[in-house]
């Protein structure tokens, strides 16, 4: 069974007396224990498809389901089996790690024991049991990132959204949230978004691309070099969504 089941999805906005087709005819699988990026540049269309595969918005045609549950007619089993790691942090940054990863159990029903345990099984497994004391507030960017995504996972879903989630890090944070995102996809489906080519490219078994509310390819990286005829990610991504110049190095210019 996929994880991810989207088709002929669409969505539209209505703006100063316009419609806006912000997604349309979307289709594309999940599989389980698979990474599959979602790459754009900004207003394709990737938040207004995550907000519809987790239950936020609702489809205007099309179906969406999570293990095949449908994220309209069966909305609480279905988001039941997922979570998100937004791009703006949900950590409460008065609380401390341990706070802060205890909370979200409780709102998803563990007592108070229960919690502690949860919370300290998920610190251990995201390298931040020394910091259960720290104050969020002041953990470094990678931390906090590191204890967003806790936040997500602590529920143990099937699914994980990873919404940008290593915007603005340097590069060490950076590659250490690689290796625990490689470490998550053992035992869950994740759908990653980001602007970092090369993070989709080494984390993703495949990638969907989108330009203009339409997705306009799907494969691996390799695939989709071949497809467009470049050598390189960065080339085969500007070839696939039509922006811009190639860049240096790849197989053909405008």
């Amino acid at each position: 069974m996929n994880a991810l089941e989207v088709h002929a999805v669409s969505k539209a906005f209505k703006s100063s007396g316009r419609v806006i087709n912000a997604v349309c005819d979307a289709n594309f699988t999940v599989c389980e224990r698979e990474t599959v990026g979602l790459l754009g540049m900004n207003g394709a269309g990737k938040s207004t498809v995550v907000k519809m595969c987790t239950g936020l918005l609702r489809p205007d045609e099309g179906s969406i389901s999570v293990f095949g549950h449908d994220i309209v007619s069966e909305r609480e089993s279905a988001v039941a089996m997922l979570n998100v790691s937004p791009q703006e942090t949900a950590v409460a940054f008065g609380l401390t790690v341990l706070e802060n990863l205890m909370l979200v159990s409780e709102i998803y029903g563990a007592d108070k024991r229960n919690a502690q345990r949860a919370a300290q099984d998920t610190a251990e497994r995201l390298g931040l049991s020394d910091r259960l004391k720290d104050r969020a507030g002041k953990l470094s960017g990678g931390l906090m990132r590191r204890l967003s995504i806790g936040m997500a996972v602590i529920t143990k879903p099937k699914l994980l959204f990873l919404d940008e989630p290593t915007l603005g890090l340097d590069v060490v944070a950076r590659h250490e949230l690689w290796r625990l995102i490689r470490e998550l996809k053992k035992d869950t489906a994740v759908v990653l978004t980001t602007h970092y080519l090369e993070e989709a490219e080494a984390l993703c078994e495949r990638i969907v691309i989108m330009d203009g509310g339409k997705i306009t390819a799907i494969g691996s990286g390799a695939e989709l070099m071949e497809r467009s005829g470049q050598s390189t990610f960065e080339n085969a991504f500007l070839a696939l969504t039509g922006k811009g110049d190639y860049i240096d190095g790849g197989n053909a210019h405008e």
